[in-house]
């Protein structure tokens, strides 16, 4: 009798279990349609969105086994957010990259590059980085080159590094200190003649931006977005943080209404900078790429607002989540390069050269 209550009580409880995964899945399946701007707790269930979704997988094998019946909840709840899983997985079996480019092919690098800082924690590590980081691109043999947290100074000028090989540039200036006239922010590089370029500045003390460039190619003008959009802005403090509340000890309280701060206020932020970046797409009167370090995972208000029905080029070509920061957590895709519809996606990879704390990003495009 006794064991009969028991498993009554299981099965009971994890019924109850899965209702509650499911009603949570279901409720990050509402974050690429509610502005964090407004809804600032909905960023932290995109973030959640493949756990849950992991989760949900996990109680359809355990239901098929236990009673079969009861795995429909799960499956019925999957299939609700399938728009919001189809951008989390790509589905693609040939991912080789080949590093010859075709001549009619627009190559494209993005890269944050972690301010030329590298890796390492030496002056000398840093010297040596600044060179590998621009020897990492131009041996790929791009022909724009987008690059996030850049920076120049009358020091160490970093543009100089790239305009032998690449004349035409554009930079956004985001950030600027008087001494030694440092300056930082996004830049485009490119081969081929910039013949317009634009900024267009986000709201905010931080001074992040959303720049474009009007490269002429041979026989056609194609516009290039790059942006960077407001991160979580963790330092080394709020590292140490997650680090004692993984080890749960007494002091974790505070490190977590740190972090839960510094969240809640870059959720807001980028939702009102997806709506700036849109606005700037819609007005484009040429074949247009958007790349960038968004700072947001798919899952995202940021994500579906800026891309709508333009492509993604991991999507296209790659297999798998993906991963683009290597900070944190193992499923953190932020960085991308989005083109719209005139253009066909040959190929895409992401490269992790271990000189910044996000990979490089590189994809061949061609005109329909």
């Amino acid at each position: 009798m006794a064991g009969k209550i028991l498993r009554k009580v299981t099965k009971h409880f994890f019924i109850i279990l899965n209702a509650l995964i499911a009603i949570l899945f279901l409720l990050s399946c509402l974050a690429p349609f509610l502005n964090p701007s407004s809804w600032w707790f909905m960023g932290f269930c995109g973030l959640l969105f493949p756990y849950l979704a992991l989760m949900l997988i996990f109680t359809i094998f355990f239901w098929l086994v236990v009673k079969p019946v009861l795995s429909v909840l799960s499956i019925l709840t999957l299939l609700v957010g399938w728009k919001q899983f189809n951008v989390l997985f790509a589905t693609n079996t040939n991912t080789s990259f080949t590093e010859k480019k075709d001549s009619t092919h627009i190559r494209i690098i993005n890269w944050n590059i972690r301010s030329f800082e590298g890796l390492g924690k030496s002056s000398d590590k840093k010297r040596i980085d600044r060179l590998s980081i621009a020897d990492a691109i131009i041996s790929r043999n791009p022909d724009i080159i987008c690059l996030q947290e850049f920076n120049n100074s009358t020091v160490q000028n970093n543009i100089n590094l790239f305009n032998k090989v690449y004349p035409y540039y554009y930079f956004s200036h985001d950030f600027s200190f008087p001494k030694n006239d440092y300056r930082s922010g996004c830049i485009i590089f490119s081969r081929y003649k910039i013949i317009d370029s634009a900024k267009v500045s986000f709201p905010g003390k931080y001074g992040e931006s959303l720049i474009y460039a009007d490269v002429e190619m041979p026989g056609k003008v194609v516009r290039v977005y790059t942006t960077h959009l407001q991160s979580f802005r963790f330092d080394k403090k709020d590292y140490e943080g997650m680090d004692r509340i993984r080890n749960t000890e007494d002091e974790n309280l505070g490190a977590s209404k740190t972090l839960f701060q510094k969240m809640k206020r870059a959720f807001t932020k980028r939702g009102e900078q997806a709506r700036i970046v849109r606005d700037g797409l819609n007005k484009s009167p040429y074949p247009s790429i958007i790349s960038g370090d968004f700072n947001d995972v798919p899952n995202s208000y940021t994500y579906f607002h800026i891309r709508k029905d333009w492509q993604d080029a991991f999507l296209a070509k790659s297999l798998g989540i993906g991963r683009t920061y290597l900070g944190v957590a193992p499923t953190l895709r932020i960085d991308y390069i989005l083109p719209d519809k005139n253009f066909i996606i040959h190929q895409f990879d992401m490269i992790d050269e271990d000189l910044s704390d996000h990979l490089l990003l590189i994809t061949d495009l061609g005109l329909q």
